[in-house]
């Protein structure tokens, strides 16, 4: 098994979900909350626009099918999945986690911790990072359109949404992108320091959420077998993802470190794009509705941890319904 040690952002996730139960914002101190929250996410999209690489994204294009593949998981596989599991599941999940689910199988992949997987698994990495950030790119554009088709009333998304997506998240990436020929070198050489400010803003963007949930009473809602029946869920979707992904690659005659990539970026799904967006799509209601990303998020890195570790292992020997592929 993969040793990792303790991941202190879930950690700090989790704090701050316990901070939100026991001390929400409420009343003035709530709409202080919710005006950090706007100015963080904007900052968020800024600093993704400013530290993307524009060369470096045009140059991955020759993964095509690659991209094909990850991008066809992401926001074609996932929202079909999600609309089944209203459908097939045993026990059906509350109005708002059903939501839930819906939604996190509409935002896109991940970067940071499906590079780092893939990485240890021996895959391309290079083709991972590109894969990753084409999705995030899309997601800015089809994570709000899909959710205004298949969620509807759900969503705040109305003209006035419309702007303040592309306010709150458009215009500050494409300033970032703009700013990035002066800005791009600073923010590479402290990318540390950087860390704490990405980190920091979505534990701001979790503890608005949740405030807002708690006094809606998140807790009369979510009862143990609700969220028994989500974990069953979100596993099922897990391992229907990382199966059918891992079957596209090799009819697509993806060589193995493409597939590795394939298969852990087209399974993964971000908690830091996922997050802001549901803030702006939701409103108020996002605390629930963020519970099954916050919780999927966790399940990925978990089972992408143990994948990863085994493939490094014995990377010419694995078998089974858990190996990557092999090339067709």
């Amino acid at each position: 098994m993969l040793r990792r040690r303790p991941d202190w952002y879930l950690v700090a996730l989790a704090g701050t979900v316990g901070l939100a139960a026991l001390l929400p914002a409420s009343g003035p101190s709530a709409r202080i909350a919710e005006v950090a929250c706007d100015l963080a996410v904007a900052l968020l999209f800024f600093l993704y626009g400013a530290r993307l690489s524009t060369r470096e994204t045009l140059a991955g294009l020759r993964h095509l099918r690659l991209h094909a593949l990850v991008s066809a998981a992401t926001f074609v596989l996932f929202p079909l999945l999600g609309l089944a599991t209203a459908l097939l599941t045993p026990v059906p999940l509350t109005g708002q986690l059903q939501t839930g689910v819906l939604f996190l199988c509409l935002v896109p992949s991940t970067v940071q911790s499906s590079v780092a997987l893939t990485g240890v698994a021996g895959g391309d990495v290079p083709a991972a990072i590109c894969a990753g950030t084409y999705s995030s790119l899309a997601g800015l554009v089809l994570t709000p359109l899909l959710s205004a088709w298949l969620l509807g009333s759900h969503t705040r998304l109305s003209a006035d949404g419309l702007v303040r997506i592309g306010l709150q998240l458009l215009a500050p990436f494409l300033l970032g992108q703009l700013l990035r020929p002066w800005l791009g070198g600073l923010l590479s050489r402290h990318r540390r320091v950087l860390t704490p400010v990405d980190r920091g803003s979505i534990l701001l963007v979790v503890y608005t959420a949740f405030s807002a949930a708690v006094s809606q009473g998140i807790w009369h809602l979510v009862t143990p077998p609700a969220l028994l029946g989500l974990l069953a869920v979100l596993l099922a979707l897990l391992a229907a993802a990382l199966a059918v992904t891992g079957l596209c690659a090799r009819l697509l005659g993806l060589d193995r470190p493409a597939t590795i990539a394939a298969v852990l970026c087209g399974s993964q799904k971000s908690l830091a794009n996922g997050l802001p967006m549901a803030t702006v799509l939701f409103g108020p209601a996002a605390g629930l509705m963020v519970l099954p990303l916050m919780l999927y998020h966790q399940l990925q890195l978990v089972v992408g941890s143990l994948l990863a570790g085994r493939w490094s292992r014995a990377p010419a020997a694995i078998t089974g319904p858990d190996a990557p592929p092999a090339p067709g």
